[in-house]
């Protein structure tokens, strides 16, 4: 088929100096940072939902963007078509992965047979697209908020058919994400959660969301499939309160519900906002509980309150972000999906391009920063002083549980108050880092 992006070729690594806007300065697909390729730090992969199938609608008017190869009627043939030419761009771009939710990629036809022909006929579509090009399937997941079908929910609908259908769509999501290659599948309740308590049973609901996922991890055990699922939270928007609010709330869902050994977690930056948390919180906590599994890279606007999947731009916020991934580890087998969108103003193809490319140098500068200052130990050293006091006799004694109230209690009655506290020394940890993010 003919090119789709005419006039941009391969964008390439050019180094900090270069003026190309159609080219990286900072991420080096191959350097070395930690002794691992940023290729596989980073492990980059491109949202079909937004890339390739954001219109730039909202709520004032219609959708924006060119598109030329898109064709009138969202037909099966567009739909395979459309493959072609997200495997262009990607191709060109640079990354090794790509996720997708079933509807994004297919049309959902008349009834779940048709939905279903509609999806294999471009599963194979993708799949010979991922045999030519190499670029593979990060994760797969179902559109289970669209249809008004699931105006009450999917998993947690309050119509027991709803819920039937819901299971029988992440069968063949999953199915088809196993057929892929696909390293991982993400639950999404985009509306798991309710608008009124009045008229809802909320423990009759989570319990429903826990057996679907629980017929999820079993049905693809069933079939072979041995990806990572992942579970990612959102507090709001479109409902006022979502079973998934935050990491902390999912990863007490999971293991309330015997989940925990099946299901890590996906964060996704702007989620995060909403729920009043900063992303570096999210991953820390995640992190720190053994859940930490992928990332959604976006951001949201401070002025703005709802989820505006920007894409991601602030250094200082990539540093965080990379310097927690490092600490627990890594994302392998997930990945940083950027699951973000151009602005309804930045409606030309070519701004796919400048979007994904700021998105990636940001990242790929956010790792070199958090790599050099745990090489330099710079806020570990602060971080160990400031908890001195927790590596006493005393502080090993209690983290190791060998005092008791009572114990303590004799302790401070012999001394009569607690020893003065040292500064947090905030403002020093801030000039640190920005110290640091100056020098990159």
């Amino acid at each position: 088929m003919a090119e789709a992006f005419t006039g941009i070729e391969k964008i390439r690594y050019e180094g900090p100096s270069s003026t190309n806007m159609l080219a990286f300065r900072h991420y080096d697909a191959d350097a070395l940072v930690e002794g691992k390729p940023m290729r596989d730090h980073l492990r980059f992969a491109v949202a079909y939902w937004h890339a390739f199938r954001g219109t730039g609608a909202d709520p004032f008017g219609p959708g924006t963007m060119l598109r030329p190869w898109e064709a009138a009627v969202d037909s099966v043939d567009n739909a395979v078509a459309r493959v072609g030419v997200a495997f262009e761009f990607m191709q060109k771009l640079g990354v090794d992965y790509y996720c997708f939710h079933d509807r994004d990629v297919a049309p959902e036809g008349a009834s779940l047979t048709e939905a279903n022909a509609n999806l294999d006929r471009v599963a194979d579509a993708l799949a010979a697209a991922q045999e030519r090009t190499g670029i593979k399937l990060l994760w797969g997941t179902a559109n289970l908020f669209s249809n008004p079908r699931y105006v009450h929910g999917a998993a947690t609908s309050c119509n027991v058919e709803t819920f039937a259908y819901a299971a029988a769509q992440v069968k063949k999501a999953i199915e088809v994400t196993h057929r892929l290659g696909g390293s991982g599948y993400t639950f999404w309740g985009g509306r798991e959660g309710y608008q009124c308590l009045w008229n809802t049973d909320m423990k009759r609901e989570t319990d429903h969301l826990a057996r679907f996922m629980h017929m999820a991890v079993d049905y693809a055990r069933e079939i072979g499939f041995t990806g990572q699922f992942y579970f990612e939270p959102k507090p709001r928007e479109p409902m006022k309160h979502q079973y998934d609010f935050d990491a902390a709330t999912c990863i007490n869902f999971l293991r309330a519900y015997g989940l925990e050994k099946h299901v890590k977690m996906n964060l996704e930056t702007n989620h995060a906002t909403l729920a009043g948390h900063e992303i570096q919180h999210e991953l820390e906590y995640a992190g720190m509980q053994g859940f930490l599994g992928s990332v959604d890279a976006n951001t949201g606007d401070t002025l703005v309150g709802w989820d505006t999947d920007q894409f991601p731009t602030s250094i200082y916020m990539t540093t965080q972000m990379m310097y927690s991934i490092l600490k627990y580890g890594g994302l392998a087998p997930g990945g940083i999906n950027f699951d973000a969108k151009v602005r309804r103003e930045s409606f030309e193809p070519v701004d796919l391009f400048h979007a994904h490319i700021g998105g990636m140098d940001a990242f790929a500068r956010g790792l070199k920063i958090a790599a050099a200052l745990r090489a330099d130990g710079a806020i570990q050293k602060l971080v160990e002083e400031r908890y001195a006091s927790w590596s006493s006799d005393l502080g090993k004694q209690i983290e190791a549980g060998s005092e008791s109230f009572a114990s303590l209690e004799k302790l401070m009655l012999a001394k009569g108050d607690a020893a003065a506290c040292t500064s947090g020394r905030q403002e020093l940890f801030e000039n640190v880092i920005n110290r640091y993010l100056d020098n990159a």
